[in-house]
C-alpha cells in the first residue's frame, strides 16, 4: 500500500505559509470578538468570516459531522467545544481552536483567551497563570524543534517546562495523555503524532521537511477528562480549568518557521534564543 512521506519538499513547505497566515487571521478576529455578552457561535461566525475572506475555506468543516470554523472550549472544556448558543461572561477563560485549508494545504492553530473581570482579580490570575504556562510549553517544544533529533525530544521539552514552572498555589499542572499534536499538510491531521510528554519511544526523525502542528492541552488540576453528550467537548471530569495552545511550525534546512504566526515566531521563540528562518 502506498504511503506519503511525513516530510514535505521545499516548494510544499512554501504553499502552506499562506493557510498558516489565514488561520492566524480567523484567530485574531475571533479574540477580537471575545467580550462578556457575547455568544460563542459569534465568535465563530468573526473567524469564519476572516477564512472566507482570504478565499480559503475551513477545515474544520471538511471533519464528517463537524460545521463550525472554530472549537470554542471554556473553562473546565479543554477541546473541542463547538460553538453555539452559551453566552461568555466575565472571567471565563476560552480557549479557540481553527484552521483554514487553501489550495489543499491546511493550517491549524490554537489561543486562550482570559475574559476581563475586575472584580474578580485572584481568578483572572490563576486563569491567566495557566494560560501562560500552557503557552510557554508550547514555545518550549517549538524551540525544541530547532535542535531535536527526534520527537521526543518535542515532547520532552513540553513536560519540562510545565514541571519547572508550577502554579503558584501548588501542585502540578495536568498534561492531557489521549490528545496530542500531529503532522499537517495535505490533511489537517496527519502522522506521526507529538505527544505533550515524555515517552520511551523516541519517535520520528526531525529534519526537513517535518511540519507539526504542536499543541499542549493543559490542566489545572487532573488530566483526567470526559466527553461531554455532545460527543464532541472534552472537559476536565474534576471541573478544573483548562488551556489549549498551538501553532503549526515547519523544519526546513535552514531552521524553523512557524507558519501559523505573522512574525514566523520570532516573539514567542526569542525566550529560548532561537531565532525563526523563513523557508526558502
Amino acid at each position: 500500500m502506498f504511503r506519503r512521506s511525513i516530510y514535505k519538499t521545499p516548494a510544499q513547505l512554501r504553499a502552506m505559509i499562506e493557510p498558516g497566515l489565514i488561520t492566524a487571521a480567523s484567530l485574531d478576529a475571533a479574540g477580537a470578538a471575545i467580550r462578556a455578552g457575547v455568544t460563542t457561535a459569534s465568535v465563530d461566525e468573526a473567524a469564519s468570516a476572516a477564512v472566507l475572506a482570504r478565499g480559503a475555506e475551513s477545515n474544520f468543516k471538511l471533519v464528517r459531522g463537524y460545521h463550525h470554523t472554530t472549537c470554542i472550549s471554556v473553562n473546565e472544556q479543554v477541546v473541542h467545544g463547538i460553538p453555539g448558543s452559551r453566552v461568555l461572561e466575565p472571567g471565563d477563560i476560552v480557549s479557540v481552536d481553527s484552521g483554514a485549508q487553501y489550495h489543499g494545504w491546511n493550517g491549524d492553530s490554537a489561543r486562550t483567551f482570559i475574559v476581563p473581570d475586575p472584580s474578580r482579580p485572584e481568578l483572572i490570575a490563576a486563569r491567566s497563570e495557566l494560560s501562560a504556562a500552557t503557552e510557554g510549553s508550547m514555545w518550549a517544544g517549538i524551540a525544541a524543534m530547532a535542535s531535536a533529533r527526534h520527537l521526543g525530544d518535542i515532547g520532552a521539552a513540553i513536560q519540562d517546562y510545565l514541571e519547572a514552572n508550577p502554579p503558584a498555589a501548588g501542585g502540578d499542572w495536568g498534561i492531557l495523555r489521549e490528545y496530542v499534536g500531529h503532522g499537517i499538510g495535505r490533511k489537517m491531521h496527519e502522522a506521526p503524532s507529538v505527544f505533550n510528554y515524555r515517552t520511551p519511544d523516541p519517535g520520528a526523525e526531525v529534519k526537513p521537511g517535518l511540519v507539526l502542528a504542536i499543541e499542549p492541552m493543559v490542566t489545572a488540576g487532573s488530566e483526567q477528562t470526559v466527553v461531554e453528550d455532545d460527543d464532541w467537548t472534552v472537559s476536565t471530569v474534576d471541573g478544573s480549568d483548562g488551556s489549549h495552545w498551538e501553532h503549526s511550525v515547519a523544519v526546513h534546512a535552514d531552521g524553523i518557521w512557524v507558519l501559523t504566526a505573522p512574525d514566523g515566531g520570532a516573539a514567542g521563540l526569542a525566550a529560548f534564543g532561537v531565532e525563526p528562518v523563513r523557508p526558502a
